[in-house]
């Protein structure tokens, strides 16, 4: 995979997850819960994917 590739996938899943925890905190309940969690993880992911590559 190319750098320019893995970058534009990387900022894209970025902002979804982004917008997964700002809709998220939207909903009262667990379903905003779960939808958060998933945001996060999804940027913890992205961040130990750039910090792995960056050493």
């Amino acid at each position: 995979m190319g750098i320019r590739v893995k970058t534009i996938v990387m900022a894209v899943v970025s902002v979804v997850c982004l917008l997964m925890i700002i809709l998220g905190q939207r909903n009262v309940g667990y379903e905003g819960l779960f939808v958060e969690l998933i945001g996060l993880v999804g940027l913890l992911a992205v961040l130990f994917i750039y910090n792995k590559d960056h050493k």
